[in-house]
């Protein structure tokens, strides 16, 4: 596959998923594009690889890290435009969409790394094998960044919401 190949077929999807690690669109295609630039340089590696989907997506993660470490920290206000490039189109019932609201605002207040580990298992669905692969480390490190960012979520969240395992 070539690179122009690549970008035609997985640039929207590359932007989405910056976005759910971002919580910020603009900031997401910055990182894109930043991203996509070194990997064409380094295209005949990258699609050597057994998954340059990955590699890529890993790319995305390490820049959206090192930019974080560059910037000073500052809270990511949730717009719209966030939420639309993240919840899909369609009928939505509106306690759904506050509890939806709810979470995501919630989501966007963990810290980096927590953030996204939260978004490579629960919007990519990946195992934590690979979430420790895309973000170099092991896996312990993964799962302890998802037991933390799930304890302060479950924490920080209305008691109504919380959904405990004694509930039919």
């Amino acid at each position: 596959m070539t690179f122009e190949e690549f970008i035609a077929a997985r640039l929207g999807a590359l932007v989405r998923y910056a976005t759910v690690v971002t919580w910020d669109p603009h900031l997401a295609e910055d990182i894109v594009q930043n991203v996509l630039v070194r990997a064409q340089s380094r295209w005949g590696r990258i699609s050597r690889a057994d998954a340059p989907e990955h590699y890529v997506k890993r790319m995305v993660v390490n820049e959206f890290l090192s930019w974080r470490r560059r910037r000073a920290a500052q809270s990511v206000p949730l717009s719209g435009d966030v939420l639309a490039a993240v919840m899909p189109a369609g009928p939505d019932v509106i306690a759904e969409r506050d509890e939806r609201d709810a979470m995501l605002r919630l989501i966007a207040t963990l810290p980096p790394k927590q953030r996204a580990v939260i978004a490579l298992r629960f919007y990519e669905d990946l195992a934590v094998e690979e979430i420790a692969e895309i973000l170099g480390c092991r896996t312990v490190t993964v799962r302890t960044h998802l037991m933390r960012a799930l304890a302060r979520l479950q924490t920080a969240l209305p008691a109504t919401l919380v959904t405990t395992g004694d509930q039919p």
